[in-house]
């Protein structure tokens, strides 16, 4: 089934990507996007945006969009892939994008993250929260360690995901939008040991 998506704001804003999508792949609905970029705000332009199991790429094209200085696709699906490939060189932005075809786990494990905050989206496919919900606790967690602080994680699901084996669970911030759910985590400073008691 082809549809059609829509840039919603930023220097692309208006321009349309067409996408092959299959039963398994739900991409995210504009109200969804747009609640996610207005919570990123000012923490998208300058800096990088990865995007985890980019499917159609409209995440990250949205964010490339917005300004980001570099944003990394990450893609196995070879179709899918592609079609990211083309809208990169379409709209005119391949020079800020990186395109990796491997699996999102794999590349989470070897990936060496920059010294400077970034942004990571995390959409995995829907059945991998029931079927592969270790890994995915393993991936939001490789991730959390190797990201400098200031960085912003968002994961997308839907209502009734496993949130209570979420690492650091205290930590994100959860809305809802209709079925779907954004959760959101900053590595933030530890906070500093609370004071001992006063010498008497």
């Amino acid at each position: 089934m082809r549809i059609q998506l829509r840039i919603v704001a930023g220097s692309l804003r208006g321009r349309k990507l067409h996408c092959q999508v299959h039963e398994g792949l739900r991409p995210t609905p504009q109200m969804v996007r747009e609640a996610l970029f207005s919570i990123l705000g000012n923490a998208v332009p300058e800096r990088t945006f990865i995007d985890l199991f980019a499917g159609t790429g409209a995440i990250g094209l949205e964010a490339l969009s917005r300004d980001a200085s570099l944003v990394l696709f990450v893609e196995r699906d070879v179709r899918l892939a592609g079609e990211i490939d083309s809208h990169l060189h379409e709209f005119g932005v391949a020079e800020r994008a990186r395109l990796v075809r491997t699996d999102a786990y794999r590349w989470a494990e070897r990936w060496q993250a920059p010294a400077e905050p970034v942004n990571i989206f995390v959409s995995p496919p829907f059945p991998d929260f029931e079927k592969r919900p270790e890994a995915m606790v393993s991936l939001l967690g490789t991730l959390q360690a190797k990201t400098a602080l200031g960085s912003v994680i968002v994961l997308q699901g839907e209502r009734g995901i496993f949130l209570d084996q979420l690492p650091d669970l205290e930590q994100w911030d959860v809305r809802y939008y209709g079925r779907n759910m954004l959760l959101i985590w900053v590595k933030e400073s530890p906070a500093p040991p609370a004071p001992g008691p006063e010498p008497e």
